[in-house]
């Protein structure tokens, strides 16, 4: 994965309460076998105009259609950003979309562990400095962009806000290097391999042979 340490970006305000994983990605727009891809599904609900089930076109007042927003990588939003269901495929969509953070004043428990392992840096500020980002974002989507600095631990707004926050050290140590849990696992690897030949010393009548592979 790509490493966080500071990124720079347009960022897009959704502000609402309780934004669940469904309302993220739709259970229709899972149809995928892989991650790539399922950035077209976000906020599908939200973002094109149906007629019945058939999609007909962008809906032109959601934030992310608006040529202000183009680009987005970073989201304002609510309390209990990411609740619901625990399907992973909300991150993957949001990552696949562009978005590298989420800056709300809560997240679903579940969502907030698949940020950490896939890439997206979910930040918690309350809502008078939510607020005071949106404001500055909002008068030059362009131009107003944050800077999301996970070595300092900081969001800046230009010159005119500069708010500190606080993740989990190992989510943030995965961001700051890029590496999902299985990486983060394998940092591990000759504490796993000591505990493992060990554990076949002490217990070798429970382990079997290893099996050999036909070429």
């Amino acid at each position: 994965m790509k490493a966080f340490t500071v990124h720079r970006g347009v960022t897009a305000p959704i502000m609402q309460d309780n934004i669940d994983t469904d309302q993220l990605i739709p259970s229709r727009e899972m149809k995928r076998v892989s991650k790539s891809g399922l950035g077209a599904g976000l906020f599908a609900g939200w973002r094109y105009r149906y007629d019945g089930s058939q999609k007909i076109g962008p809906a032109d007042e959601f934030v992310l259609n608006q040529p202000a927003y183009r680009d987005a990588s970073i989201l304002l939003s609510g309390r209990n950003f990411g609740c619901g269901s625990s399907r992973e495929h909300a991150v993957w969509a949001l990552t696949d979309f562009g978005i590298r953070a989420i800056i709300a004043e809560g997240f679903g428990a579940i969502f907030r562990m698949n940020c950490g392992r896939n890439g997206l840096l979910a930040i918690d500020l309350p809502a008078d400095q939510i607020t005071a980002l949106q404001r500055f974002c909002e008068a030059d989507p362009q131009t107003h962009r944050l800077t999301i600095d996970l070595k300092n631990n900081r969001v800046e707004a230009g010159d005119q806000h500069s708010f500190a926050f606080s993740i989990d050290e190992a989510d943030r140590h995965m961001l700051l290097n890029g590496l999902d849990f299985i990486d983060f696992s394998l940092q591990f690897r000759d504490d796993i391999d000591r505990f493992a030949e060990a554990y076949r010393h002490q217990h070798s009548w429970a382990v079997l042979p290893a099996t050999p592979v036909d070429d």
